[in-house]
């Protein structure tokens, strides 16, 4: 089958791929469309060791059941519409039976441990498979992983009405957790990026726009809240300065929730948030309950990246990369049609 495969640090080509064949328990899929992910960067840049060349990525997709591997259950029909939960868990781990698979010490991600949905074609195990309610189209549904995440961090987020919230970080993942913030009635959100297109996707989203090239966020966000600063921050950039930035825009005794991973490590100012108690928790992905979760916004119509959503053919996903790592202006989300 054609699949677009990373061969190495920012180069994708197409390619011949083995077509996957359904083991026991799996599901085969046809992809309709597949998203690139802001991980998916980081892996094409040679950033994240988690992915090794050479390799299909994607793990954000949506698509048709065309084949059952032995002893899939009746709730998986040839035909069906699906997406999928691509963080696959043992179900054995101290954390799969703490409802907290999404913690298993020996998980895996399609489109990294293997091959993912930049393909016409993937293989998933039947339980990471999801049926698509009939108000939910494919196009649609290839964002609904990505709103899992942004509905975790909601989660995380806790009791945020009447707060003051900042997002730092205007892609996808900032621009959903925008959206899922706002169904929880905070004061208000300010959204910072330094691109100018995506902060206009933020400001149309409900959010107050800043850019912190030509002002100062941190004297926004404490002028906005009588010095003291917001309630919540959600960092999903994830750079040395944007850490640094999310813990002083917080006020004391509030929470920073980290969930970008362009740095893998850097300098953190651990003696602010001593010293002001602030609460840091990572967001990384989503339990079970996040993901159905995401299925109903998005057939309710909550949770939007339209009309930000480019669609290109797979063969043109090597340029998509590399657009979106250099200046991807007002692009919500590319999905890629095999």
């Amino acid at each position: 089958m054609d699949a677009l495969v990373w061969e190495a640090p920012g180069t994708m080509n197409m390619r011949q791929w083995s077509d996957p064949q359904p083991a026991a328990g799996e599901v085969l899929i046809d992809v309709a469309y597949a998203g690139i992910c802001g991980s998916d960067l980081g892996g094409y840049l040679g950033h994240n060791a988690l992915r090794v060349p050479p390799l299909v990525m994607g793990h954000e997709f949506s698509g048709v059941v065309v084949a059952l591997g032995e002893g899939v259950g009746r709730q998986i029909e040839i035909g069906q519409k699906v997406t999928c939960n691509p963080m696959l868990a043992c179900g054995e781990c101290r954390f799969c039976r703490s409802d907290m698979a999404h913690l298993c010490t020996s998980r895996k991600l399609i489109g990294a441990h293997r091959p993912g949905a930049f393909a016409e074609r993937v293989a998933a195990p039947q339980e990471a498979v999801y049926a698509l309610p009939d108000s939910i189209n494919l196009r649609a549904a290839a964002i609904v992983e990505p709103v899992a995440v942004a509905m975790r961090i909601s989660r995380l987020a806790g009791d945020v009405s009447g707060e003051t919230v900042l997002v730092i970080g205007a892609g996808p993942i900032g621009l959903l957790a925008l959206q899922a913030i706002r169904m929880k009635s905070p004061a208000r959100i300010f959204v910072s990026d330094i691109d100018p297109e995506r902060l206009a996707m933020a400001e149309s989203l409900g959010a107050v726009a800043v850019d912190p090239a030509s002002r100062d966020l941190i004297a926004e966000v404490h002028r906005a809240t009588e010095g003291l600063g917001a309630g919540v921050t959600i960092d999903a950039v994830g750079s040395a300065g944007t850490r640094a930035a999310s813990v002083a825009a917080t006020r004391s005794a509030g929470k920073v929730l980290l969930s970008g991973l362009h740095e893998e490590a850097s300098a953190f100012p651990a003696s602010e948030v001593i010293r002001r108690e602030i609460e840091v928790k990572g967001a990384f992905c989503y339990t079970g309950e996040d993901f159905q979760d995401a299925i109903d916004a998005v057939a309710a119509g909550q949770m939007r990246l339209d009309p930000w959503i480019v669609e290109a053919p797979l063969s043109e996903g090597g340029h998509w990369f590399k657009r979106l790592v250099g200046t991807p202006g007002n692009v919500g989300k590319v999905l890629l049609i095999p």
